[in-house]
């Protein structure tokens, strides 16, 4: 308890010194237009490098004296003290006109809540938020999420479209018993059968019981081969694993088989590790390059046509397309803090293809700021 008492009395004066600071800044900077700057929160590069290195991308992009970044604490859920004080650290910068937070981890909501304390101008933009919408969507102006529910439709529907009979869901009964994935796996399902395709409700073993990381990836590349056997080679598999996404590619491409997306959508989710691709130090942030040679290898391999995924990922696309519409935000280019139009033609620039951006429905409500994101695929 005394514990918790002094850690909220440490962000309580840690706010009122930097909202007096700002105070004092503001003097100085006022009527200066170019001095604008964008804050940035992402993960560490151990936690998330895409994200890392999408953040610095935005400072090659805008320049260094444009752009602030942070991270939050590995351990998040222990430490949201930090991430609240590294908030209203940002936000205690006079040009700071907005701040982009991916991924919007348990805090984010607190830590825009002090920060609009002594800030109620800066533009608030939330990635895949780790809270429930009704608080996030309260405290951010704009919320961006993948759309997990359409993926039901769109992934069965790309899987077709590759050639595929038969679709495989590998799953566990710890993963059904989340609503949210159970929910996607039953439109999976009955998507299948509108379109003309067998479902296949393959269990696998969960990585984190007896059998671990090990026996679960051991299980995949000894079952993609049995699946092949029975139902052929335009067979296509799912898993709601990340940890199974390697050899499920590289059992998948060994067999001749089908994989239209990974679990979480990027060109570099499973991909290079299964595919032995080394991607050199400043290529790393560079989509382009691995696109180009993970197609190269699968087309050199004989999986032409057969395997895909989104052309970029998720929160990358959250933060440097969000860095985008926060640019235009902060030179009088939006209507107004939520424009949906503008987020669709930064999100479809920067993807370099379609996509579709709609407000979330959960529960009977409609939100106006909460966006459920799709992309288009890229074929391998």
């Amino acid at each position: 308890m005394l514990k918790r008492l002094l850690s909220s009395l440490l962000i309580v004066a840690l706010i009122l010194g930097l909202a007096a600071c700002g105070s004092q800044e503001s003097a100085t900077n006022e009527g200066s237009e170019d001095n604008w700057k964008i804050g940035i929160m992402t993960g560490t590069v151990v936690q998330n490098e895409e994200e890392y290195n999408a953040a610095q991308n935005v400072i090659k992009e805008f320049g260094e004296e444009h752009v602030i970044t942070m991270t939050y604490p590995p351990k998040f859920m222990d430490e949201q003290e930090t991430t609240i004080a590294n908030v209203v650290s940002m936000a205690s910068d006079p040009n700071v006109k907005a701040i982009i937070i991916t991924q919007a981890v348990p805090g984010t909501s607190a830590a825009i809540a002090k920060a609009r304390e002594i800030r109620e101008d800066i533009l608030f933009i939330a990635g895949t938020p780790g809270e429930n919408p009704n608080d996030i969507a309260s405290k951010a102006d704009v919320v961006f999420q993948m759309d997990e529910i359409a993926m039901g439709e769109t992934v069965p529907n790309q899987a077709k479209k590759q050639g595929a009979k038969v679709f495989v869901h590998y799953s566990f009964p710890r993963h059904m018993s989340y609503p949210l994935l159970a929910a996607r796996r039953d439109i999976m399902k009955e998507t299948c059968k509108e379109i003309g395709l067998e479902f296949v409700d393959a269990s696998a073993p969960d990585p984190t019981g007896d059998a671990g990381v090990s026996g679960a990836q051991q299980f995949i590349l000894e079952d993609v081969p049995r699946m092949v056997e029975k139902y052929g080679k335009d067979t296509a598999f799912f898993s709601t694993n990340c940890s199974m996404q390697v050899p499920l590619i590289s059992a998948s491409l060994e067999e001749g088989a089908i994989y239209p997306q990974p679990c979480c959508p990027s060109p570099y989710h499973g991909f290079p590790s299964a595919l032995s691709l080394e991607i050199p130090e400043d290529k790393k942030a560079d989509i382009d390059y691995v696109i180009d040679e993970t197609r190269r290898i699968i087309k050199e391999k004989g999986g032409e046509g057969r395997f895909s995924t989104w052309p970029v990922p998720a929160n990358m696309m959250f933060i440097e397309g969000g860095a985008a519409y926060a640019k235009a935000y902060i030179e009088g280019e939006l209507d107004g803090k939520v424009d949906i139009e503008a987020i669709k033609e930064k999100f479809s620039s920067y993807a370099d293809t379609d996509v579709q951006v709609n407000k979330l429905e959960e529960g009977g409500k409609k939100y106006d700021n909460y966006f459920t994101v799709l992309v288009d695929f890229v074929n391998y």
